[in-house]
């Protein structure tokens, strides 16, 4: 006679945190295919640079806007390291609030980009360097923009009946990726802004 185990698995977690999570692992490969992006666009405008003697084509970007959005964005990662700490303790109100927070710091750094694009020197089809100056601008403003579009949804779920359980995993995953929008504007910044005027 054949003896079964059955097992009762109604009390395992249906979520978790971190690398337990399958989405952890999907964000994780995005943000190493979209830094490979990143790796190659900025390594075509240094290749430029490097065989061009009059590199850049045009004057460099300003440093007004594009030295408020980076001080805006390092000064981001302390509210988004405090949303995954609550995420990760499941405390609702503190996930909230700083869930809208992190919606705030979105919206205006989005402005701010709107303006850094407004006092650009040269057009997106003067030149090369316009072309990757634009190209690489507009790589990271799409990040940007799709980080906020999904802090905004998330944050939307939390004031919901669905905010519970899962989605505090998800606002985790969120300030993920927020962790690499940040990171992946430190070497574009120091590319785009300071390397011309080296």
């Amino acid at each position: 006679m054949e003896h079964r185990v059955v097992r009762d698995l109604a009390d395992l977690p249906s979520y978790a945190f971190g690398p337990r999570m399958t989405m952890w692992w999907g964000t994780l490969a995005f943000c190493v295919l979209e830094g490979t992006g990143f790796a190659i666009a900025l390594g075509s405008y240094l290749y430029l640079a490097f065989i061009n003697p009059d590199w850049p084509l045009g004057p460099p970007p300003p440093l007004l806007w594009s030295g408020i959005f980076t001080i805006l964005m390092l000064a981001s990662l302390v509210p988004n390291f405090l949303t995954e700490s609550a995420a990760r303790e499941e405390n609702l109100s503190r996930v909230r609030i700083l869930l809208v927070v992190m919606s705030g710091i979105g919206v205006l750094l989005t402005g701010v980009r709107i303006m850094e694009f407004a006092v650009l020197p040269v057009r997106w089809d003067f030149n090369a360097y316009g072309s990757l100056l634009w190209a690489i601008l507009g790589l990271h403003a799409a990040h940007l923009v799709t980080d906020i579009v999904d802090t905004v949804i998330v944050t939307v779920l939390m004031f919901t009946r669905h905010g519970f359980g899962r989605r505090f995993s998800d606002v985790e995953d969120n300030a993920f990726y927020w962790n690499f929008v940040v990171l992946s504007w430190l070497p574009t910044y120091f590319v785009l802004y300071w390397v011309p005027r080296l």
